[in-house]
């Protein structure tokens, strides 16, 4: 019978960074392979708990055994912990992120990693106590908006596509930040904070847009509580597995991004998230 799995939840501390900043720089891949008691490969997860950490526990739970592995899942709710967690061993994989987020980290933070293709899309949207419309925003509003560069600049674009402002056409939204809005007719005050915590900021602003995840995460439902919905069609955010360069072609990795594409996943996905809230990548 299949060990139980621990699914811890780790909150952004002092203690814990220095934790893992103490773990040193050993990027390659670890010394053996841990396995249960069925002698399934045991590969620890880093993600975030919605939907990430709910599509994990899905395949851990209906597909992993009969693959031959067995999924150690740490739910974390701050985006940059999985990363450094990852590239510094304390993980063997993380889900959590999309396209470019991963690369902005990569490249900023110089990680040693590697990623496979996109899984799931989760549309950004905009949310508010205050008004029921995006025509309703008035002026001077204040904007709740992430303050990691790409999902600021997603932000950004969305708020182009309502027609509340208007970027440089050469603007390109996985970096775009607000020093590069080109006309802001509204005058809107932009308050930028850590994507986790604008769920929580709502009733402290006008408006927020908001990561997919963290607004499923503070039982929001983006197609009935947004105000306004990214498209998902032609997305470039789709929400992929990264693991360390030196392990990427490990077979029990392979075999995790293998069940993440499989169809009873994105079937599990599409049923689950009926709403469109989460959408499985073809």
């Amino acid at each position: 019978m299949k060990t139980s799995r621990r699914l811890a939840a780790l909150g952004l501390s002092a203690a814990l960074m220095l934790g893992l900043a103490a773990c040193g720089t050993d990027n390659g891949a670890e010394e053996g392979t841990e396995t249960n008691g069925d002698g399934a490969t045991v590969i620890k997860v880093g993600a975030t708990a919605v939907p990430h950490a709910q599509i994990l526990e899905f395949v851990d739970q209906n597909l992993a055994a009969d693959a031959g592995i067995d999924l150690e899942i740490t739910v974390m709710d701050d985006y940059n912990i999985p990363n450094a967690a990852l590239n510094d061993g304390e993980i063997d994989a993380n889900y959590f992120q999309h396209l470019p987020f991963y690369e902005t980290q990569v490249a900023e933070l110089g990680y040693d990693l590697a990623h496979y293709d996109g899984v799931h899309i989760e549309p950004i949207g905009l949310f508010s106590e205050k008004v029921g419309s995006v025509d309703e925003i008035a002026d001077g509003a204040s904007i709740g908006i992430p303050n990691d560069p790409s999902n600021q600049g997603r932000a950004l674009f969305l708020l182009q596509a309502e027609g509340l402002i208007t970027m440089p056409e050469d603007a390109d939204p996985t970096t775009a930040t607000v020093l590069d809005v080109a006309d802001n007719p509204k005058n809107l005050k932009f308050v930028e904070a850590d994507a986790a915590q604008l769920p929580r900021s709502l009733a402290d602003v006008d408006v927020a847009v908001i990561n997919g995840n963290f607004a499923l995460q503070a039982d929001l439902t983006p197609s009935e509580d947004a105000i306004a919905l990214e498209a998902g069609e032609d997305n470039p955010y789709a929400n992929i597995v990264a693991v360390r360069a030196a392990d990427k072609d490990k077979p029990e990795l392979l075999k995790l991004d293998e069940l993440l594409h499989s169809q009873e996943v994105k079937d599990f996905i599409a049923e689950t998230w009926a709403d469109g809230a989460v959408i499985p990548v073809n």
